[in-house]
């Protein structure tokens, strides 16, 4: 049904706004009401373009609002992790399921120093990278760990676990007590109220369990974004309403790097069935190693570089010859850019999160949250990609800073604006914030 937004401002001048299908039909003050047309008053609200998370993880995000907060800047020591340990609520099945932890809380723990803050219940932690589970005596007791059989599984010189899990998310999905998948219905209104209206979801190797609670979450308005999926398997194409298919998701990753050969292939496996590919590159080496394999490969024009948190000057002549576009995520500086100068080569400081020396090049550059791993909002983003600055006052890169107006359009969807013919995701906000939402001409709010 055709919608007309009426009683709205428009770049500071009231108009309406009719939408018919999945686009903006016309903008002006004098646009009359049709026959059959649902009319919505917008009380005076001001209409903006929908934002885009081009990189988050929904299933995560929800887990995360589920869990319980490990590290700063609610748990700051040891004795707060302890604290917030014992006082957490366990799931059905008795398991405390922490979330964010970072080294400078208690060092890097494994089971026996976990233990020492807490072991009276079995309890699983993710680290803030999203990259690693540690889990207590008891968890590991629990999931076997002794005679389990995964290369994430860190193991002692005896070969006994330290309870440290690299990247192993769907091996320890298998072997937890199943909770089902979470309800998405308030990460959605979530989205919503930070006037996002598109998502890219980035999990990689989503199985067919995951993609059919995801296609559920949009059919029945949980998640009512638009939806871009990156881990749909290859050989699957999902084209739904609101609903689709993105380059195919490929984690370098940190800890172990693959054999330039067997990426390369990867790659080159994508693109013959006419997918492009994501890269997550966090290091500089496993950026070096991509580049290397999209150019044995052959690039699509369409790839992606998820991360690329360390970018050396001499490499961005690389990506825009490989016309590869980088989803990066400057909100990372402000949530744990002291830790990254602190840590980091002296170096690479300059090169963390890179954002204008790459679009200068020419290099297509998005932004995102990588939530739950990185701040949401879009308002910390775009704050982030334009002062730099971490908590302390420092600033990491101050020749990578970015206008308001050049880190918000990095949040959007190019094909999305407030123009006749641009597609029709739009919010509408008043003092109190997001009133009405409009995704893909359907009134969603």
């Amino acid at each position: 049904m055709p919608v007309l937004l009426t009683n709205v401002v428009v770049e500071g001048i009231p108009a309406r706004i009719r939408i018919a299908g999945e686009r903006i039909d016309a903008i002006s003050a004098d646009v009359h009401r049709r026959p059959g047309e649902q009319v919505v008053d917008c009380g005076g609200g001001v209409a903006e373009p929908g934002y885009t998370d081009h990189h988050l993880h929904l299933h995560a995000l929800a887990a995360a609002r589920r869990s319980v907060r490990c590290g700063p800047p609610e748990v700051t020591d040891g004795a707060g992790l302890a604290a917030v340990l014992a006082a957490a609520p366990a799931d059905e099945h008795g398991w405390v399921r922490g979330v964010g932890y970072s080294e400078t809380v208690a060092g890097e723990l494994d089971s026996d120093s976990l233990d020492r803050l807490y072991a009276a219940r079995p309890v699983r932690i993710s680290h803030r990278s999203g990259a690693m589970w540690l889990v207590n005596g008891l968890g590991a007791r629990v999931l076997g760990l002794d005679d389990a059989r995964h290369p994430g599984i860190e193991r002692r010189p005896d070969g006994t676990p330290t309870g440290r899990i690299f990247r192993a998310d769907d091996w320890l999905r298998k072997r937890l007590p199943s909770n089902g998948f979470p309800d998405l219905s308030a990460v959605g209104a979530e989205l919503l109220s930070l006037g996002i209206t598109s998502v890219t979801d980035a999990t990689p190797d989503l199985d067919t369990a995951a993609l059919e609670h995801l296609q559920s979450a949009a059919a029945s308005g949980a998640i009512p974004q638009r939806l871009h999926l990156l881990g749909v398997p290859l050989g699957r194409n999902i084209t739904e309403h609101r609903v689709t298919t993105g380059p195919y998701k490929i984690v370098v990753a940190d800890s172990e790097l693959p054999n330039l050969d067997d990426l390369t292939d990867r790659i080159r496996a994508a693109h013959n069935v006419g997918r492009a590919v994501a890269v997550h590159c966090v290091t500089r080496e496993a950026l070096i190693l991509t580049l290397a394999a999209l150019d044995d490969a052959g690039a699509s024009g369409h790839d992606r570089i998820e991360h690329a948190a360390i970018v050396p000057p001499d490499l961005i002549d690389d990506l825009c010859r490989l016309r590869v576009t980088v989803v990066t995520q400057p909100g990372f500086l402000a949530d744990r850019g002291h830790d990254y100068l602190r840590d980091v080569d002296p170096s690479d400081r300059e090169n963390l999160y890179r954002c204008a020396s790459l679009m200068a090049a020419g290099v297509p550059v998005a932004l995102s949250s990588d939530a739950p791993y990185g701040p949401l909002d879009p308002a910390e983003i775009i704050d982030a990609a334009v002062t730099r600055r971490v908590a302390g006052g420092e600033i990491a890169g101050r020749s990578e800073r970015l206008t308001i107006d050049e880190a918000a359009s990095r949040l959007r969807t190019p094909a999305i604006g407030l123009r006749r013919g641009s597609l029709a995701d739009i919010v509408i906000r008043d003092a109190a914030g997001v009133t009405i939402a409009v995704v893909a001409g359907e009134v969603v709010r």
